[in-house]
């Protein structure tokens, strides 16, 4: 075996020494391969990071100056082996100030990781400075150039690297697992083209470095990874230097990379116990076992106590009489308290009886009075006001962040799908062949295009603040947040890979790989953007940047929906997102918002029905939720008024007791379950009134829901209290006020305990800290107080007129008219009475039927029990909207195709230390940092994501920024902040640097909130929220807010 992969190893090497052509033909120890610099690659059309090409010079190393050797300790320590009279090098000193712009940007990236950065900073100083380049290089290419003072040049344009395969996967190995605190992925994925993280490998991860086109690279560089144990021969010697193992420290003052960005590194953690498994006994629901063996408990102690009786009697066929015992002194109390309302009822019901009108006068203007205060009601639709208790510990956290960051962005998207539309194979010359969805067509993105032009220039009117909205007053700018422009503000979809620009999505151009000649266009484009969206330049020929228009990256999973595994082109829905500012309410500029979003309602409504026939069009705005349940509750009014009216025939037409025909219109009681229905409304609108008084806000539950049940509880009372009084006959000498009194003596006491009851039930309902709940149940306590306190009053007077309408026999509603004076013929009929007395009654009371009524309640009470515990906890937002409404076809899009969680912050509060190293130390993620610092223990809940439901996601302290933290005070180390200046001068305002120096008002407050943010709810591949913009305002412009 060992003799096969020598022979192996010899006939590759002889093949890679063969296919190039040789411009370094000494490859020697101390030797170089090239020396100093020859100007710009004339290959290369842009670069990110401009830089010389050296000059070819197969020639001995050369004795380092002071001054190189002073830089060469701080870029390329490794390289040092002495003083300036025994280190050579390989590299002028223009070559080394460029190496150490070019480390100092790689190193912002891997910082977090030393041993990374140092073993990836120690591929490109041993390509560049070491004194034995020409043992491990290979110039292949080189161009024929003139200096200004025409001396002739020999530019090196293309070399071959050639690594030993350890020292390259060791140095892969311990930068795969760096993480991007901003993004929540991986530094690979910057690193890595079009292969991003997850098909990174150590060979392709060195192609990307030196490919010209990345946008970085100014010559082309072939990476030949050489199997361990073979040679190339031709005198090359692969380069095989230390690389240092992602948990291994550089030295005794340096840490090793952190869990976070290193798997070595992270401690042993015990996984947090699962959710509980169901209750089962055996392989049946323990639950139901339960309730079942319950059920049969309760009905086996019934029959048998039926049983007993039944012998019992029986047996004393003649049982003897049972003497009478004195009532006890819980029996005398309640017997003297019933008197004493009863009395008090009596007299109270005579004296509205012989005054019904004053009565009546009283009762209007009190209730009236009381419903004044509905002009002062302040309704409540915002579900976190609702649902969330003030006191709450989430409220709290709400209210905490939005303090000190301002509300979280206001949402709002469109879902498009193709159902229907063919998928297409497509084969890229550069990247392979890809099929894409029938969604991903340049006929569908020209059309996502037209509609985000269309909102580019919708502008709305506020009609409050008497302005006319842009699009640019109200969204997030994360990049120019002061005068932000329409190009500034953040929208995720997926043409901002093309700049939102439709010359760029027509763009094609000519492209060679190796032998092969084809065109590139907009799909080549898109294959890169989607495995690399940090990209600034992209590898094809087209030179497109993947960054959206306002500078941020687009992340795939947030712009495209329905992918199967990474198959990003296979996507079946794009999904356009739109990031709001949130205003406070109180703010003039909510209006504003507001108003915009209603003409995006409007906007993406006409584009659904405008391209029904082709794509399906699902959208919602931030204010959608509000709008449908307010829209809801304006439907409800026809079925509230509908049910009402149904109430009042039933009570109309059930309350009456009619003799003959004659006198129907005598002895219906319209009238009277008129005045019922305006007793239940009035204490309704009453209670409604006293609590806007006093400044409690209602809700539309309100509205919708005390009514029916005032009406409920309102409607018993009327049939109790009148058709008493239709069964009481009256007494020799009584006259109808005394008659009236009477009757209410005997059914108000009991009328004033089940009301005062009620009243308790739902004043101990108002415990409860949920606003929605808290409310509801004062408002029901109330009404119900007042319903009783009306119908002690009001409808007692209504009930005198009626009698006294009906002894006159005179017309119901129209009582100028009668048939003349003359009392009923006999008792009159009701329409349930003798249905029950007949039939139901003696049904239910029969011997046998009263078991089986006994065990059937038995059976449902159970059930019940059963059934409520089954009853899952939670509101889901679907619940809540209309059958109709558009935004069921907007849940049902999201959860089918999106593929990220919402977002979660931890936020620290005021208070915390931030100035000291052990502040740093106990939040911070990178090397260094407390094993059990804030950031590491969310990293360590998130390996177990299906018991906290957390993923990865970036990481935005604000401000400083401690998980991005180079030195333990935040700043910026100085070369990378050159790194940046030269970056940000390539680019303009396009490129957001991925560190951030804190403000100069942050150095005085270092005692301030801070945020970070996972996300939470799903990882990419399942369906749940997504984040609305793949960069924070904490992480592009940091502020310290107090």
């Amino acid at each position: 075996m060992l003799g096969s992969s020598a022979l192996a190893g010899a006939v590759f090497g002889a093949l890679l020494v063969l296919v190039a052509p040789s411009l370094t033909p000494m490859h020697r120890a101390g030797y170089c391969a090239f020396y100093g610099e020859c100007g710009r690659n004339p290959e290369v059309n842009m670069s990110l990071v401009p830089s010389n090409v050296p000059c070819l010079s197969n020639t001995p190393a050369r004795v380092a100056t002071r001054t190189v050797l002073n830089m060469l300790r701080s870029v390329c320590p490794e390289l040092v082996r002495g003083d300036n009279e025994t280190t050579r090098v390989c590299c002028s000193l223009g070559q080394l100030v460029a190496l150490r712009l070019s480390v100092a940007l790689s190193g912002t990236v891997l910082s977090r990781c030393p041993a990374c950065a140092r073993n990836f900073a120690n591929l490109y100083c041993n390509n560049i400075c070491s004194p034995d380049q020409s043992l491990f290089t290979n110039v292949t290419r080189i161009v024929n150039r003139t200096t200004a003072l025409g001396r002739p040049q020999l530019a090196v344009v293309e070399y071959q690297c050639f690594y030993r395969r350890d020292f390259a996967d060791a140095s892969f190995d311990s930068c795969k697992g760096v993480r991007l605190p901003a993004t929540g992925g991986y530094a690979i994925d910057t690193m890595c083209g079009r292969y991003g993280a997850r098909l990174c490998t150590t060979q392709r991860w060195l192609d990307f470095q030196g490919d010209k086109n990345n946008g970085l690279a100014p010559l082309q560089l072939d990476f030949q990874l050489v199997p361990n144990g073979t040679q190339p021969g031709d005198g090359i010697v692969p380069l095989a230097t230390k690389a240092w193992r992602c948990n291994q420290a550089l030295s005794t003052q340096e840490q090793p990379c952190s869990c976070q960005d290193c798997a070595e590194s992270c401690p042993p953690v015990v996984a947090p116990p699962g959710p509980p498994p169901p209750f089962r006994l055996g392989d049946a629901d323990g639950a139901l076992v339960l309730c079942g063996l319950l059920f049969g408990l309760l009905a086996l102690i019934f029959i048998l106590s039926l049983l007993f009786r039944s012998r019992r009697v029986k047996k004393d066929a003649t049982p003897a009489p049972v003497p009478a015992r004195a009532p006890g002194c819980a029996t005398r109390l309640g017997d003297a308290s019933h008197h004493l309302l009863a009395g008090a009822f009596c007299r109270w019901g005579t004296l509205v009886a012989l005054h019904p009108v004053v009565v009546l006068v009283v009762v209007v203007v009190v209730a009236g009075g009381l419903s004044a205060g509905l002009v002062t009601l302040q309704l409540t639709t915002d579900p976190v006001e609702l649902w969330s208790a003030p006191g709450s510990r989430a409220r709290q956290e709400k209210a905490f962040h939005d303090q000190h960051f301002g509300p979280f962005f206001r949402t709002n998207q469109v879902i498009v799908t193709a159902p229907g539309r063919p998928s297409t194979s497509y084969e890229s010359v550069v990247l392979g062949a890809k099929n894409f969805s029938g969604v991903l067509s340049e006929e569908v993105l020209r059309v996502l295009l037209e509609l985000q032009e269309q909102l580019a220039a919708t502008t709305a009117w506020a009609p409050v603040s008497g302005k006319e909205v842009t699009l640019s007053d109200i969204c997030y700018a994360p990049l120019n947040p002061t005068q932000p422009g329409l190009g500034d503000c953040c929208i995720n979809s997926v043409t901002q890979y093309f700049q939102n620009n439709s010359t760029r999505l027509a763009m094609t151009a000519t492209q060679a790989d190796g032998k092969v000649t084809g065109t590139v266009d907009w799909r080549d484009h898109l294959i890169y953007c989607v495995n690399s969206p940090l990209s600034f330049k992209d590898i094809t020929a087209l030179e497109l940047s993947c960054m959206a228009a306002y500078g941020g990256p687009v992340f795939p999973y947030i712009a495209l929906g329905g992918y199967p595994d990474s198959e990003y082109t296979q996507a079946e829905a794009l999904i356009i997102t739109y990031s709001l500012h949130n205003f406070p309410r109180h703010d003039p500029r909510h209006e504003w918002v507001l108003s915009w979003e209603q003409r995006f309602l409007e906007v993406v409504g006409d584009f659904q029905r405008a391209h029904r026939p082709n794509l399906s069009v699902t959208f919602m705005a931030e204010r959608s939720l509000e709008d449908e349940i307010n829209r809801t509750t304006g439907e409800d009014i026809p079925v509230f008024a509908i049910s009402y009216l149904v109430v009042f025939a039933y009570i109309a037409l059930a309350l009456g007791e009619y003799t003959a025909w004659r006198r129907v219109l005598v002895e219906s009681k319209v009238t009277l379950a008129l005045g019922g229905i305006a007793v239940v409304l009035g204490a309704v609108f009453a209670a409604m009134g006293v609590l806007a008084l006093l400044g409690l806000p209602s809700s539309l539950i309100i509205l919708e829901v005390v009514p029916f049940l005032v009406l409920a509880v309102g409607a018993d009372n009327i049939f109790i209290f009148v058709q008493e009084y239709q069964q009481s006959q009256r007494a020799a000498g009584e006259t109808r006020e005394q008659h009236i009194g009477r009757v209410l003596a005997q059914v108000a006491p009991s009328t004033l305990l089940c009301s005062l009851s009620e009243v308790i039930c739902f004043l101990l309902g108002a415990l409860s800290s949920m606003p929605a709940v808290r409310t509801f149940a004062l408002t029901a306590a109330l009404a119900i107080a007042f319903d009783f306190l009306l119908q002690m009053s009001g409808f007692v007077a209504l009930l005198a007129l009626d009698a006294r309408r009906q002894e006159a026999a005179r017309f119901d509603l129209c009582c100028c008219c009668g048939v003349g004076k003359g009392g009923p013929a006999g008792p009159g009929a009701g329409l349930l009475r003798p249905l029950l007395r007949r039939y139901y009654t003696p049904l239910v009371l029969h011997r046998r039927v009263r078991p089986v009524v006994v065990l059937l309640f038995l059976f449902l009470g159970c059930a019940g029990l059963y059934l409520a515990l089954q009853v899952p906890v939670g509101l889901d937002q679907e619940l809540a909207m209309p059958e109709d409404s558009y935004m069921l076809q907007y849940f049902a899009a999201l959860n089918r195709y999106l593929a990220v969680g919402v977002p979660t912050y931890f936020v620290t509060t005021g208070g915390y230390d931030f100035s000291s190293t052990n502040g740093t130390n106990g939040i911070c993620s990178s090397a260094g940092c407390d094993a059990d610092s804030l950031t590491h223990t969310i990293q360590y809940a998130t390996r177990f994501p299906n018991v906290p439901f957390l993923c990865p996601g970036p990481t935005w302290p604000s401000p400083p920024p401690p998980g991005w933290m180079i030195s333990s005070t935040g700043s910026t180390p100085p070369a990378a902040a050159a790194a940046f200046t030269s970056l940000a001068t390539t680019l303009g305002s396009s490129a957001p640097p991925p560190v951030m120096t804190p403000p100069a008002s942050s150095a005085s407050k270092s005692r301030g909130a801070r945020r970070w943010r996972s996300s939470s709810g799903s990882c990419p591949g399942s369906s749940t929220t997504a984040p609305p913009c793949s960069a924070p305002r904490a992480a592009w412009a940091p502020t310290t807010r107090q």
